[in-house]
């Protein structure tokens, strides 16, 4: 089996591979890849994904490791700001002194779903269905007279059942088994994960490919939040899996960061903005750039006012902007988004680059302003915690125009 290491953002780099690894690596997208010098001799870079996976084919797979350029202690506190935020990020996630991500997060989990299940595995009421020779709970009439024809035993009955069988232990059972099939999780961290398959007996496996089952935070399920998180985390992180009818196979655990730094910078600004008053939409849909409305915009976040007129929007770009105006793309695009909503300014906000916010005023459209801030993600969560209220801050009321201010034409 080939080793191949990369960094996120990363040069090009040279690999020996055979014509099949090749294949299977460009079949599965999550590294761009390229012919070398010679025969044999492959470039390789990242595809905006981090972790590790192993590709086919079967016989000589290829185990491919991403680093990312964020540190991991960092990278963990994006995570916690998720789409569907389950309370876990109140908690510090243990992810140990591990520089690369699939270790540290089968680590984290591990530590956090031990710490979970010391106190007890949580039971809860499930409904099941079945034949008895008792009644028990109800019974299921149209199926007891399809089923028995008039025979007054077994009994079709249907009742809860206080069990370990539930969503929130499911999840964990399948994280665990996950990880424990994935690639560089070293030896100290199976042991733990093997431990938990102890303590989660009796709990039904979840049938692949079927969606994760749905669980509602509670008193009583509190205790779980941090390792539900980091199990969902594991799950989501499960969809790089291919069969096309060949035997190349995609098995590893693959984020993409832009998803990350996006998810963390709506839902961080969301709660920024909170006290302002006003609402925040995040990949609001309401708008489309044609009157035929065939063209849909979808930006990341749009802050409308107390009437539910938008009053600014903001668009996260994992990229590092090096100089004002540089992505010009994006300039175009949120000039969009604002022409269409009737708005005076637009946020264009990146994962690193220049300094202080620059902003454009557009040529010819009424002092349009488009204002391009960039975070520091190697910042401590404090420290980064208030550059995005700063932003917030700019957004409910927006500065002066900067001496720096370019015209946009």
């Amino acid at each position: 089996m080939s080793l191949v290491r990369l960094r996120e953002n990363g040069p090009w780099t040279e690999h020996e591979l055979t014509g099949e690894q090749a294949a299977a690596l460009a079949a599965s997208e999550i590294v761009r890849i390229a012919p070398g010098p010679r025969s044999g001799l492959w470039r390789l870079r990242d595809n905006g994904l981090v972790g590790a996976a192993r590709v086919g084919p079967a016989a000589d797979p290829v185990e491919v490791r991403v680093r990312p350029k964020t540190p991991i202690d960092r990278l963990f506190f994006l995570i916690t700001y998720t789409r569907k935020p389950r309370g876990w990020r109140e908690e510090v996630v243990e992810a140990g002194e591990r520089p690369e991500l699939l270790p540290a997060l089968a680590h984290a989990f591990a530590r956090a779903a031990e710490r979970t299940l010391r106190q007890g595995v949580l039971l809860g009421y499930r409904e099941r269905e079945d034949a008895l020779p008792v009644v028990r709970g109800r019974i299921r009439l149209i199926d007891q007279l399809q089923r028995r024809h008039g025979f007054p035993v077994p009994v079709e009955v249907s009742y809860d059942d206080y069990t370990v069988d539930i969503p929130e232990n499911r999840l964990l059972l399948a994280a665990t088994h996950r990880l424990l099939r994935l690639p560089d999780v070293p030896p100290s961290t199976r042991k733990l994960l093997r431990h938990l398959l102890l303590r989660l007996d009796g709990v039904t496996r979840l049938v692949p490919g079927r969606p994760l089952p749905e669980w509602r935070r509670s008193r009583l399920n509190s205790r779980y939040d941090t390792a539900l998180g980091l199990a969902e985390l594991v799950l989501r992180g499960a969809s790089y899996e291919l069969d096309d009818g060949t035997e190349v196979r995609v098995d590893g655990l693959m984020l993409e960061m832009w998803r990350v730094f996006e998810d963390f910078l709506c839902v961080a600004l969301a709660e920024a903005l909170r006290p302002y008053g006003g609402r925040t939409r995040l990949q609001d849909r309401r708008h489309h750039l044609d009157h035929a409305r065939r063209v849909k915009l979808r930006p990341d976040l749009v802050y409308d006012t107390a009437d539910g007129s938008p009053a600014a929007v903001v668009d996260a770009k994992y990229k590092v902007e090096p100089e004002p105006g540089k992505h010009e793309s994006d300039l175009y695009q949120m000039l969009a988004y604002c022409t269409v909503m009737g708005l005076s300014r637009g946020h264009l906000v990146y994962a690193a680059g220049m300094g202080e916010p620059q902003a454009h005023v557009v040529v010819g459209a009424n002092g349009l302003r488009i204002v391009e801030t960039a975070l520091d993600l190697t910042l401590p969560p404090t420290d980064l915690l208030a550059q995005v209220a700063q932003l917030a801050e700019s957004i409910h009321r927006p500065p002066s125009p900067p001496s720096g201010a370019t015209v946009a034409g």
